[in-house]
């Protein structure tokens, strides 16, 4: 099974791209607290379909282009339209 990875839609300008920023909570070393780190990745969306605000699954799959090495897997919750 490929790696798959929930996030939000932050950019949608790019035709056929994505930029999805996925959060993570890690260990603080010294403090033993807990922090949040962000991580952008470009994704594939083919259909033009994700909007920016909307969560999403992506999926990692061969090299797309320079960046691009993620593609969308699927909607899971639509973004509020603002």
């Amino acid at each position: 099974m490929k790696k798959r990875l929930k996030g939000k839609v932050v950019s949608n300008k790019a035709d056929k791209t994505i930029v999805v920023e996925v959060e993570r909570r890690v260990l603080h070393p010294l403090y033993k607290k807990y922090i949040k780190r962000c991580t952008r990745y470009a994704c594939h969306d083919f259909q033009n379909k994700a909007k920016k605000g909307d969560k999403v699954i992506i999926e990692l799959t061969r090299p797309l282009s320079k960046t691009k090495h993620w593609r969308l897997v699927k909607i899971v919750e639509v973004g509020s339209k603002k």
